[in-house]
């Protein structure tokens, strides 16, 4: 049952005057996008009747079939704390409808709520997700664009004077509260400029809401201080690059289903067999968890990111970690994903790789509890763990072949998904980058 209604809605646009409302959804590539309307539409835009050209947006629809349909999600409404004297500004999250009334097959909100009923018919009331998102803050010049220079020199826990970032995290953070966010902790990361903002864990629809949020949010904060915050995954050589470790578990009713206190390490077989699942499927969605070029330059070793296929209650090489928390707190915790995913997608093929694990009963490898950083290949090789895709294409490959994620993502979503990152790596393979020129130019 929803918490909102419309009535309480035009209610609070009068007591709080709200003269401007954005229509928000996420394009297939996890941009967010907005159709803004006066207060005066709102009306209709609440009876689901505010269309918009789908064939500008990314991986949407072709020119000829064009109009498409925004649904708002009333319980996302939302007042920003910003605003001119005009009045306030709010915001409304929705699901793309197509002309004839049907869920469009694209819309990456829609891709996750498919995978949520899946769990739903499977016994499951709830997926609860607790993502820790990381970004880097970068000055701007005196045009506004971002440079690579660093406001700080901190490191990991530092304060201020070394962590001058601290006033702008702690303005965002503020914001987050008045948003409504639970916000756990927040602290400077491992490299200089990089920082970390972890909120309560939620259920999944409304945990990839507050990632699009937390982006916007960092964003406009970050631009008052005149910086700039990026979720690239890895902008600067030589430091750790930013990722978006997510917490999962799966609970019926009020009890958690990954939990079994008579378990050696206090694990459910549906945890097990999740967990199995995760490690089947990952490096089938390792195209949609870490979607860039990028991506694939933090997904190396020495740096604290997972690139291997392997899972301990402790150590943190292993792309999965059970964190000690047991109880309602039972989690796994995924470490691959980075920022830069589209937060519908990612979530929806996690769990769908999760679901076919518990729906095939699937044996769990063993642990790895030593430091995999430092095993070489016939070690690794010996105890079974995989390396996760290298590269944008190989991540793609890999993709196209696991048929559980790509049932996941449907038939439209696929398609454009792969198709737009094909061009993307096609583009990068075939530009000259100034590391060529430096080894090269001279020398030959």
């Amino acid at each position: 049952m929803g918490r909102n209604t419309k009535e309480h809605i035009l209610k609070s646009v009068r007591e709080h005057n709200v003269e401007y409302i954005r229509l928000q959804f996420t394009d297939l590539l996890g941009a967010i996008k907005n159709v803004e309307i006066p207060k005066s539409q709102l009306g209709k835009a609440l009876d689901n009747k505010m269309m918009f050209d789908g064939s500008t947006i990314e991986g949407f629809v072709r020119i000829e079939e064009s109009d498409m349909y925004l649904y708002p999600d009333l319980d996302s409404w939302i007042i920003y704390p910003w605003g001119g004297e005009g009045g306030k500004v709010a915001g409304l999250i929705c699901d793309v409808y197509n002309a004839d009334g049907t869920p469009f097959g694209g819309d990456p909100r829609g891709t996750l709520k498919r995978a949520l009923k899946e769990a739903e018919k499977m016994g499951f009331t709830a997926f609860n997700v607790g993502p820790e998102p990381e970004f880097f803050l970068f000055k701007t010049d005196s045009n506004g664009d971002p440079t690579l220079d660093l406001n700080d020199k901190g490191g990991y826990f530092d304060l201020a004077p070394l962590d001058l970032g601290e006033n702008c995290r702690r303005d965002i953070v503020l914001t987050l509260d008045k948003l409504g966010f639970d916000v756990e902790a927040s602290h400077h990361e491992v490299a200089p400029g990089q920082h970390e903002i972890d909120f309560k864990y939620t259920d999944a629809l409304t945990a990839a809401d507050n990632i699009q949020l937390f982006k916007l949010v960092v964003r406009n904060i970050a631009r008052r201080y005149g910086l700039h915050a990026t979720f690239m995954p890895k902008p600067l050589f030589g430091v750790s690059g930013s990722g978006m470790h997510t917490h999962l578990s799966l609970f019926c009713g009020s009890e958690n289903s990954f939990y079994d206190e008579s378990d050696s390490l206090g694990l459910s077989e549906t945890a097990r067999y999740f967990l199995a699942g995760i490690l089947k499927h990952a490096k089938g969605f390792t195209a949609i968890t870490n979607p860039l070029v990028n991506s694939y330059k933090r997904l190396v070793p020495g740096y604290e990111a997972p690139c291997y296929v392997a899972w301990s209650p402790k150590n943190r090489s292993p792309l999965v970690r059970i964190p000690a928390s047991r109880g309602l707190s039972t989690r796994i915790e995924v470490r691959s994903p980075d920022p830069a995913a589209n937060p519908y997608l990612a979530l929806a093929v996690m769990l769908k790789a999760g679901l076919d694990g518990i729906k095939n009963k699937m044996k769990l490898p063993q642990k790895t509890d030593q430091n995999i950083y430092i095993m070489n290949e016939t070690e690794r090789k010996k105890a079974g763990i995989e390396s996760l895709p290298s590269t944008l294409k190989a991540a793609l490959k890999e993709l196209k072949q696991d048929a559980v994620i790509c049932e996941a993502l449907g038939k439209h979503a696929l398609t454009n998904f792969v198709e737009a990152k094909e061009i993307e790596w096609d583009m990068f393979r075939t530009q000259v980058h100034p590391w060529e020129r430096e080894q090269y130019l001279s020398l030959y």
